[in-house]
């Protein structure tokens, strides 16, 4: 019987959605946190292991809704692709007529413009209501041929939406803003060096910042029957571009900047900022991604490094902040494209996401980037982690004085819980108890009530 680590371990999909209410909560909620914290993920109802890759499972949203230091709900529900509403034997919903393919919204969940949209690559976002039900797919009253990637940037001046999108079909980026409003004001072109994985992107108060990595599209992939169609291109030409925002003026020599760097892989940026007429630009870099095993996790560790960009100079001078392995850095997002001083991240390896064991469990790690220390907060033995999202305190004193927000399973009990740390202390002050396993996923984002219309 064909095997895949996708499909073991805190992988395994769940098979069933599920609503429970009266959870217990160990500890105290902060009673100002009055939402729902959301997380998408992928959760395959029928596969094929010998081609199944993680990144591509059906799109599964959990939710847990708090209000007045009460946990009310925990939710799981299948973002309703054409696919899933066949499964579930449900009428399809209304689609956009944008992206490449329908998509499922595996790879993101967020509030903007007052809507939840549940994001994957290449595709078009879909809405979702307070409950998680599907309402429809979006192209924000405009266009989008090729869909968006999953990993927005927002001014929080402005709640407009920068995103970018690609397609396996050109070396073409595109670059979109979204209003407050929810509907797109801008849109413009990129040529990359060629069909390329752009995961995510980093924005500051002048520059769109473009990673331009040798992760590329290959056909053969393709009629080999991988779903994921990328590999490792030893001979390309790793760059980041420094585009000028929308708004912004070009400067004399074009309206891209591009710096070479070396070869790696970056999923995921931490933040990127202005510093005088450099630019600051904080990674969780790969060595290489696809290089050895095309549907792997990666070649290797990753790190936590920061980039000094010159436009002047067109130079990158690299400093490694931290060589312990981890992912999905998230920062004070009201700070996005401004300078931070605090991240945080979970020492999260593809080993640590999907099997765990007595004798270890991961950590949430915190990152002093003015003092370049890091402080970390074990969590249990057997107990698996992955993303953690901050959210600010009403009336916040300083940067990180706020909460962390996080799923935690436990495969031993095939429980999870919504775990609530101090991000100042690192300390736990609740954990809000699901009596479901949560698989591993990728991101989401607490969604108040407030941000909603």
């Amino acid at each position: 019987m064909a095997t895949n680590t996708y499909l073991e371990g805190n992988f395994a999909p769940v098979a069933e959605e599920a609503t429970v209410t009266d959870l217990e909560v160990i500890g105290s909620l902060p009673p100002e946190l009055t939402g729902r914290f959301l997380r998408t993920g992928p959760n395959p109802f029928s596969v094929d292991p010998n081609a199944y890759h993680w990144f591509v499972g059906d799109g599964m949203v959990h939710g847990v809704e708090l209000n007045g230091g009460v946990a009310n709900w925990y939710r799981n529900r299948w973002v309703r692709s054409p696919e899933a509403s066949a499964h579930l034997g449900e009428e399809p919903i209304a689609v956009a007529a944008g992206g490449l393919f329908r998509g499922n919204g595996n790879t993101n969940v967020l509030a903007h413009a007052g809507r939840i949209l549940a994001f994957e690559e290449m595709s078009c976002p879909y809405v979702l209501d307070r409950d998680l039900g599907t309402i429809e797919q979006t192209e924000f009253g405009g266009s989008l041929p090729v869909g968006t990637f999953a990993h927005p940037k927002i001014d929080t001046a402005t709640n407009e939406m920068h995103i970018l999108g690609y397609a396996w079909t050109d070396s073409l980026l595109r670059y979109n803003v979204i209003d407050a409003n929810g509907a797109i004001t801008h849109q413009s072109t990129v040529e990359m060096g060629a069909s390329v994985m752009v995961h995510d992107m980093g924005m500051t108060e002048r520059f769109i910042l473009v990673m331009d990595l040798p992760v590329i599209f290959d056909l053969d992939l393709v009629s080999k029957g991988r779903r994921l169609p990328y590999r490792w291109d030893d001979s390309y030409n790793a760059r980041i571009g420094l585009m000028p925002r929308a708004g912004q003026t070009p400067g004399p020599e074009g309206d891209v900047i591009w710096i070479d760097v070396d070869p790696c892989y970056v999923f995921h940026p931490v933040n990127a900022y202005d510093d005088g007429d450099n630019v600051v630009f904080d990674v969780v870099r790969y060595n290489s991604m696809f290089k050895f095993d095309s549907d792997g996790p990666g070649d290797g560790p990753s790190r936590l490094e920061r980039w000094v960009l010159s436009p002047s100079t067109r130079s990158c001078e690299v400093t490694v902040i931290d060589d312990t392995s981890q992912e999905f850095p998230r920062i004070n997002e009201q700070l996005t494209a401004a300078r931070h001083r605090y991240a945080w991240s979970p020492q999260a390896t593809i080993d640590l996401l999907g099997t765990s064991d007595e004798l270890r469990g991961n950590a949430l790690l915190k990152h002093d980037m003015q003092l370049g220390t890091r402080s970390e907060l074990s969590l249990g033995a057997g107990r698996i982690g992955g993303e953690f999202v901050f959210v600010p305190a009403d009336g916040a004193s300083s940067e990180d004085d706020g909460w962390l927000l996080g799923y935690v399973a436990d495969l031993s009990t095939q429980t999870s819980e919504l775990l609530v740390v101090d991000a100042q202390s690192m300390r736990e002050q609740a954990r809000v108890k699901i009596p479901r396993r949560i698989p591993a996923g990728f991101h989401g984002n607490w969604v108040a009530d407030s941000a909603l219309r």
